[in-house]
């Protein structure tokens, strides 16, 4: 007879000679899920194989679970017998969690147990009850503190993607249809979709070089996610490069990376953010690669390679405002979103990697070449950093003095005339107009 797989909450022992290793098992998965079963007589692969059992190794498993587990409980534990088999069968719960097993921690991630330090614990649990009970949270707007042409463009596009039936609708229906009401005001969910309180904050820049020391624009956002996904996006496709090409009989604008990578970047990261912290969105963009930053440590216990290879469950961190983005097909499936990415930047040959920050999730996308800013312009490799500075300054603002650019860049004036010499050397400006409106011509 076999069992079938271990999971979160189901364990499997030989014997209860694994005993030190059973406790372990059951204080993790008390402190992931507070409930579970351990099977005494059952290999790793779920076949039964049986043990002995007697009145003493009942109460030795009972007097181990008592001894070790801190805070205590009271398991059941029980013989039962399968196909003649005898077997000791352990029902454990829990809710005072954090548990530990001989004084340490323990987390279950799939059929597995991962020791993790008390810090890391207490983490888990915020995330934990920041995921049950942000969203549902009265928030300080009412619902007259509402983006009605937020709303409206939502449902629009929810009922064009076949998402949402075809039908009238208003602000009232839709906040209360999809839960972004408590009482009188909006709930979080519902500020932070949808609200004109201007709840969340994007930064977006354009830096000179792939260090983020010398910017070229710089732009400070603030709305509620719906308009900011439009922004984002808006952002990076204003200051990423496109090629045209002839495709048939017409002309098309290609961009250096695909849109619907952007696209699916710029919503998973805002769907999976932590709000209630005093953090912000970040979209970095550098000559090298384009950078976005979501606040709020990476909600899985599995890894983005896991979720690329294999098709497992999603951990849906923002419930409501994961619903709403997928409705209007900003977020194509839920726990898909890394798959898809690996995807589209596979068949477009972009690269990409991530890193998780201890306050913050960074996904990072490599542009195809390293090129300057927004501009068709492959950048020389003779070129040293304060010259690049000073070329991406010149391209965005060809009559900026030399104070202005040794501001820009934090360097003296004489550092920033050495780079003009240097540049007007190699070919890449000239000095050109009126000695009162001189202005320097990039040349390449």
């Amino acid at each position: 007879m076999n069992l079938g797989k271990e999971t979160e909450t189901l364990e499997f022992k030989k014997t209860t000679g694994e005993m030190k290793e059973a406790m372990i098992s059951i204080s993790s998965i008390l402190n992931k899920h507070g409930v579970g079963t351990l099977y005494f007589g059952v290999k790793p692969n779920g076949d039964v194989c049986g043990q002995d059992v007697s009145e003493s190794s009942l109460r030795d498993v009972s007097r181990t679970v008592y001894e070790n587990i801190r805070p205590q409980i009271y398991p059941v534990v029980e013989e039962v017998e399968m196909c003649g088999k005898h077997l000791i069968k352990v029902e454990f719960n829990g809710d005072n969690t954090p548990y530990s097993a001989a004084g340490r921690y323990y987390l279950r991630t799939a059929d597995e147990d991962r020791e993790v330090t008390p810090e890391e614990l207490k983490n888990f649990f915020v995330s934990n009850e920041y995921k049950e009970k942000w969203e549902k949270t009265a928030s300080s707007a009412t619902v007259k503190q509402i983006d009605r042409t937020a709303v409206k463009s939502f449902w629009q596009k929810a009922v064009l993607a076949g998402r949402m039936p075809d039908g009238r609708y208003t602000c009232p229906m839709i906040l209360k249809r999809y839960g972004l009401l408590n009482g009188d005001n909006l709930n979080h969910a519902g500020e932070y979709l949808f609200g004109n309180t201007q709840p969340v904050t994007l930064k977006a820049a354009v830096f000179a070089t792939d260090e983020k020391l010398t910017f070229i624009d710089m732009k400070h956002f603030e709305d509620n996610i719906y308009n900011l996904l439009d922004i984002a996006e808006n952002y990076v496709l204003q200051n990423m490069k496109w090629r045209s090409e002839i495709i048939g009989t017409q002309r098309e604008e290609i961009p250096e990376i695909p849109v619907a990578v952007i696209r699916e970047v710029l919503s998973n990261s805002f769907a999976h953010a932590v709000y209630n912290e005093h953090t912000n969105h970040e979209i970095c963009i550098h000559p090298g690669m384009i950078t976005f930053y979501s606040p709020g440590e990476y909600a899985s216990n599995y890894k983005p390679e896991e979720y690329i290879k294999g098709n497992k469950e999603s951990a849906i961190r923002n419930a409501i405002i994961s619903k709403i983005l997928y409705l209007n097909k900003s977020i194509e499936q839920f726990g898909s979103g890394f798959k898809r990415v690996d995807s589209l930047c596979r068949d477009a040959e972009i690269r990409y990697s991530y890193e998780m920050l201890e306050h913050g999730f960074k996904f990072i996308l490599y542009r195809p070449q390293y090129k300057s800013d927004i501009y068709n312009v492959t950048l020389d490799v003779t070129l040293n950093g304060t010259e690049m500075s000073v070329l991406a300054i010149l391209r965005q603002k060809p009559d900026s003095s030399r104070n202005e650019i040794a501001e820009k860049i934090s360097k003296t004036v004489r550092t920033v005339q050495r780079a003009l010499d240097s540049l007007r050397e190699k070919g890449y400006i000239r000095r050109v107009g009126s000695k009162r409106e001189a202005k320097w011509e990039v040349l390449k």
